[in-house]
């Protein structure tokens, strides 16, 4: 009887060298736009949660003839306020959560009234991704998200 040979199926090295580079490549340019849009995602999100808040803050006022103070903080949409000046028509909770919810990076939001940019009103801000007050270093990365 005699043998035949059969020609082994698979790739060569030089294909797999080549599928190698081609993922490399598209990785590398493909990758970063992904990110970039991951961190607007955030930073949209960080945006509507915060019109969520203007939208309860702004029905606290009507109940309540004033913003909560600073000291009460954002914690007066969800629990009525035990300290000075009290909401004496206090209809909350004002938000659907039992608890405050932090930024899309894990932060808390930041609260002031009468605010720095808004003496009228109140700021209100997340710090962004970087964690503290503003864009130290202007990329646009750890930008805050303002009311003002």
């Amino acid at each position: 009887m005699l043998r035949t040979l059969k020609k082994e199926d698979g790739f060569t090295l030089i294909e797999i060298l080549i599928v190698v580079v081609i993922i490399g490549f598209l990785a590398a340019t493909v990758g970063p736009n992904l990110f970039n849009r991951v961190s607007e995602a955030r930073q949209t999100a960080a945006q509507n949660q915060m019109d969520i808040f203007k939208l309860a803050l702004d029905n606290y006022r009507l109940d309540n003839g004033q913003y909560p103070t600073t000291q009460q903080g954002l914690a007066a949409l969800i629990k009525e306020p035990g300290i000075p000046p009290l909401a004496k028509n206090w209809n909350g909770p004002y938000l659907d959560k039992k608890e405050i919810p932090l930024d899309p990076w894990g932060n808390e939001y930041q609260y002031l009234i009468p605010g720095n940019h808004n003496d009228h009103k109140y700021d209100l801000w997340s710090r962004g991704k970087d964690g503290s007050d503003g864009d130290e270093d202007g990329s646009g990365e750890g930008a805050d998200v303002t009311n003002w």
